[in-house]
């Protein structure tokens, strides 16, 4: 290259280094992102449901035993409450 010429430029390879920039700049959080908060606040109502739904289904067995209720009340209630707990495990363990 003589002393007079200017060196030149690759056009080319700016437009590919912008494309790949782009990309980059495009990237999306994963389609199963929850916020920190909504977890909480869903941890909080499991652990809440679970735990009214576990004694009320404790109760209710209770009095199922003593022949005031039929089986049909705890059975529903208790199962409530494992949901829920399964639930909670699934958000507190972080998948």
């Amino acid at each position: 290259m003589a002393l007079n010429e200017r060196p030149r430029f690759d056009f080319a390879g700016l437009y590919q280094a912008a494309s790949r920039l782009s990309s980059v700049a495009n990237l999306q959080k994963r389609g199963d992102y929850t916020p920190r908060k909504q977890r909480e606040q869903q941890a909080y109502r499991l652990g809440v449901v679970g735990a009214t739904t576990g004694g009320l289904g404790v109760l209710a067995l209770v009095l199922a035993v003593v022949g005031v209720v039929g089986a049909f009340p705890p059975i529903i209630l208790l199962g409530a409450s494992g949901v829920s707990f399964w639930r909670l495990r699934r958000i507190l363990s972080g998948r």
